[in-house]
């Protein structure tokens, strides 16, 4: 008995060392705070270039080189000024024509075409900010190590899962942008959004005219609108409100 004690102890402690050996602790400036993350920047980036590859088979990527220039070149200049500068961002077009937008880990930022049409290049940086502020504040990553646990996610930091578990990783980070992220995590969002724009010479007001034509397309869409801006949990007026209370503090 006494032996199957300090086995246990020994196996215990092993695995202690090994989950915060695979954790990393950082402060992070989009958060202003500590956090704990089982994966590093390499290992997200090596997951999200993953989960790109499968996004590319499962969605339309609009190949316009026109669109794409412009959407590049905002958002380069955004990229530029993000609390992250420790990855690459990536912007692909999505051949839909909702005015919805998403971002995967890995500085992946996921534009729709219909929303590039409805949005002025101000605006676009707006939607773009939030994106990117989302990607800083590592609301997806913390999402995914919520959801799939250290096992599954570690697995998938070193590329050695197969093409299920990363359709599951894609799945959960679907589900968190269809649904919308947490209250908090999208005032946050918004509020980096607002300062990246102001930041990159564009007006950060843009935030709240983009909204409104949110407004405008869901109440011509009725209940079945299914816009990703819309679906998260607090109501567009506040956000508008918060957003308005935000842009203050530049004057």
């Amino acid at each position: 008995m006494p032996n199957k004690l300090k086995i246990n102890n020994f196996i215990f402690l092993f695995l202690a060392i090994f989950f915060v050996c695979g954790c990393v602790t950082i402060y992070n400036p989009a958060t202003e705070s500590r956090e704990t993350l089982l994966i590093d920047t390499a290992s997200e980036v090596s997951l999200g270039e993953d989960m790109d590859k499968q996004l590319k088979r499962e969605l339309d990527i609009l190949d316009d080189p026109a669109k794409e220039k412009r959407l590049n070149s905002i958002g380069a200049k955004i990229a530029e000024v993000s609390d992250r500068q420790d990855l690459k961002y990536y912007f692909r077009i999505v051949n839909d024509e909702e005015l919805n937008a998403f971002a995967i880990p890995g500085g992946f930022v996921y534009i729709n075409k219909g929303l590039m049409n409805k949005a002025t290049n101000a605006e676009l940086a707006c939607v773009v900010a939030h994106e990117i502020g989302h990607i800083a504040a590592r609301h997806s990553v913390k999402r995914l190590q919520a959801v799939l646990g250290y096992q599954i996610i570690t697995t998938l930091a070193f590329g050695l899962a197969g093409n299920s578990t990363i359709a599951q990783a894609v799945d959960v980070v679907f589900t968190v942008v269809t649904l919308g992220y947490s209250r908090k995590d999208e005032f946050l969002a918004d509020r980096l959004a607002v300062k990246y724009a102001h930041k990159a010479g564009f007006n950060p007001y843009a935030m709240v005219s983009f909204f409104e034509k949110l407004k405008e397309e869901a109440q011509k869409k009725g209940p079945d609108s299914n816009l990703v801006f819309l679906s998260s949990h607090p109501p567009i007026n506040e956000r508008i409100k918060a957003v308005n209370k935000e842009i203050a503090q530049f004057k």
